[in-house]
Order: C-alpha cells, then structure tokens, then sequence
C-alpha cells in the first residue's frame, strides 16, 4: 500500500491570483531565479569543454554493455563514470534510447548495489545510463575509499572570505557534476537528448533538485529520499552541518519562497517525482508530510500561475530512506516521461522482482547494516531478476597508472587545493 498525494488543479486561481504577470514577463522572471542560484553556488555560464574519454568496456549481464568513461566538469576536475547500455549484438530496438543519469546519496558512488543495479535494470528495459563518483567518494578519493565523505570536512575560509563559501563552491562542483553527465548524454548519438532523466537519492536529490532548476535539458527527474526544500531558516538543509548542503541552501535566502521557487524552476524544466516514506527519519519526515509538500506544491502553482509539470509525490507507510525508484512506481513513471526503448509498461507491470536484501546476500553485495533493514533498501523491491552482483574492481575506470597520474584532477584533496587558492585569491582582493 502507499499513499498518493494527489493535488486539484489551481491552474484558474493561479492565473487570477498573477493576472498582471505575462508569460514574458514571468520567463525573465525564472530566468533571473536561474541566474542567481548558478551565481551563488559559482556554476559557470558555460560549461567546460566534455573532453569524454572511453577507456574500456565489459558485459555485466548478458544483453548489458558498461563501459569505463571520464569526462570534464568544473575547476579542471574530471569525473569517472561508468555507463551502461543495451548491447545492440544481443537485443534490439528501434530508434534513440532514453538517458538517465544516477545521483547517488551521502558516502556512495558508481560502486554503490543501486548504481550499478539501476544501471543494468535500466539497460535492460532500453536506456543508456550515467552512474558516476561523487566528489570525494571512489576514484575521487586519494585512497580510493567509499563512504569516505571526504567533503563533509569543514574547512576555514581565508579571513574576509565568508565562512559559507567552501560549501557553495563545493555545491556548485556537484552541479556541474551533474549537468556534465547530462551533457555526455546529449552528446551520445544513440540518445534522444529530449528524453533525458535524472534518478537521485538523499544528497543526490538535494543535488538534483537544485541541478533541475537550472538546467533545463534534463526532461524528467526523480527525487527519491528527498525534496525537503524548506521556504524559511532554519529549514532541514540550512540546519545541516554538511557543507554541501547547508551553505548553498543558506545562500540562496535572498530568493525569498526558496522551496516553491526551486520547485517552480524545475516545472519549468519538465516533470518530477517525489519518492518518500512516512518513517524517515534521515530526512525528518515527522515534519515533512504530505501536508507540508501540498503546501509548498500550492504556494508554487500559485506564483508559476499553472500546475503543468508540477511536481507529484509518493510516499510509503511505514517506510524509511531508499531508492524506491528500483521498484515498479518508479519505471512506471519513468516509462511514461521518457519511453524505454525495449520494456513497454505492460512488460514492466508484469515483471519480476527481486527482494534486495536476500539478493545482496546471495551475491556478496556490499549494503551498510543499517540500510538492509526492511524498512530501508534490503526491503525493496527492484524490478528485474538474476543481476549479479559487480565486482569493486571491475567498476574503476583508470588503470592505476593513469588513476595516479591524474589523481590532482580527481580527487577531493586535489579538487580542495584549487579551491583553497581561489578563495585566498578572493580574500586578497
């Protein structure tokens, strides 16, 4: 059972209640909320160069290509990913494959058991998927750790610098993380670059919410464990002592209606899912109800003046934090906005499943003890039957050489010296 959170359409009232805003006027509008929010968290006006590189590619799973890749984002940093595909020599399908990208939640990365289980379901029903290292995490930490959450470190701005500016630019690197990966998508000649989705969990939804905001390429998004974005201080994220969260949500106060606004900006982008259960905990969902996104939904409808790609939620009973969008709600959706290739809705109505928690068990997968509860990831559902389990070093991208060679260009601790030189820069201004 779950619940549905359905909203009536207030399209008419918005419309009155904004009679005096043109659509023009409301685009200059958004687009000035766009403008601030890349300022505050320094995402550049224009992105790098992608300079993507494959450096190999295996089969997971008969009918599954995944191929090593690195590309570019912000500060010179450069991100590895592993993409997952269908293999055109075992299955086929007519036309583009849809992208979607994974954003995975604190202290994972592409090695996490959703990053590369998604990848393969997501292949699997026709997509090519982007599943990369958050920054610190993987081959973007100097030991090559996970959950290392070498980001979380407070770090002292230089003196005259304001002490959140280590976080927005920490923020801001995530966001081009994300959007580069979008970009890699585009660029792939095998995918419709109008049927682009994001898929986020926990810190990656935080990160996407506010990635969807400001770019507009991204089609379709899923929040799951996540889009508690709070209108007034001191909200859930504001209150974090994460400084990829904190600071960048404090940052973008001057905004006004924070919550509705982001919110508003991703309809203007296209629609979003919002996956939650009522027992998290990890996201403070006592306070978070359905009643509390109704409203921040109904404050949103009325300053955009229409309820089209508003966003929708779901939320479990007696659920935690997961990434339900393994399960059939979450494909379903996903169908709808943007159309696998090879899986219609009725063979992903009629699909296997397979219960995650035995699953790792039976393939040495690596989930945390506190995330195999039932009410947590070991609990659910993923659509599809019979993936392995992937192997850690199966799922680095560089060789070793190359990886040490380029490690000032991967890393956290590389990424935080340039960091560090650009606010002592600022501070000597």
């Amino acid at each position: 059972m779950i619940w549905v959170v359905c909203f009536l359409s207030v399209t008419a009232l918005a419309q009155n209640a904004n009679g005096s805003i043109s659509e023009k006027e409301r685009a200059t509008r958004d687009e000035g909320w766009r403008r601030e929010i890349r300022k505050e968290l320094y995402v550049p006006a224009k992105l790098p160069k992608l300079e993507a590189k494959t450096w190999s590619t295996f089969s997971p799973t008969s009918g599954v290509l995944a191929e090593r890749v690195t590309y570019a984002t912000a500060d010179g940093m450069v991100v590895p990913a592993i993409v997952y595909r269908p293999d055109p020599k075992v299955v086929h399908w007519k036309g583009k494959l849809p992208g979607i990208v994974v954003v995975n939640g604190h202290g994972s990365d592409k090695v996490g058991w959703y990053a590369f289980y998604s990848g393969m379901m997501f292949a699997k029903a026709g997509a090519m998927v982007v599943t990369y290292d958050m920054i610190g995490e993987g081959e973007r930490n100097s030991e090559k750790k996970s959950r290392a959450s070498s980001h979380d470190k407070i770090v002292e701005t230089p003196p005259g610098v304001p002490v959140d500016d280590w976080g927005r630019r920490l923020a801001g690197l995530m966001q081009v993380d994300l959007m580069q990966a979008v970009s890699y998508l585009d660029a792939r000649p095998e995918v419709d670059a109008k049927r682009v989705a994001v898929v986020s969990y926990s810190m990656g939804a935080f990160v996407t919410g506010l990635t969807g905001a400001i770019d507009s390429r991204i089609h379709a998004i899923v929040l799951s464990g996540g889009g508690v974005y709070d209108r007034e201080e001191p909200g859930y994220f504001d209150a974090s002592k994460i400084p990829c969260q904190g600071p960048p949500m404090r940052s973008l106060r001057g905004l006004g209606d924070r919550g509705a606004i982001v919110y508003i900006l991703n309809a203007d982008r296209g629609p979003m899912l919002v996956m939650n259960g009522s027992d998290d905990t990890v996201m403070d969902m006592a306070h978070h109800p359905p009643e509390w996104f109704a409203a921040v939904r109904a404050r949103a409808v009325e300053l955009h003046g229409s309820d089209k790609d508003m966003f929708t939620t779901v939320v479990y009973p007696g659920i935690s934090h997961r990434t339900s969008w393994v399960n059939k709600d979450g494909l379903e959706w996903l169908e709808k906005q943007i159309h696998f290739a090879i899986w219609t809705e009725e063979e992903i109505a009629a699909a296997p499943v397979t219960h995650v928690s035995e699953w790792a068990i039976a393939n040495n997968v690596d989930i945390a003890k506190s995330y195999m509860r039932e009410d947590r990831e070991g609990g659910l559902e993923a659509v599809g039957k019979g993936f392995p389990g992937i192997r850690r070093e199966d799922l680095m991208v560089l060789p070793e050489a190359e990886w040490t060679a380029m490690k000032d260009r991967l890393t956290y601790e590389g990424w935080a010296e340039k960091a560090m030189a650009a606010e002592r820069a600022t501070a000597g201004k």
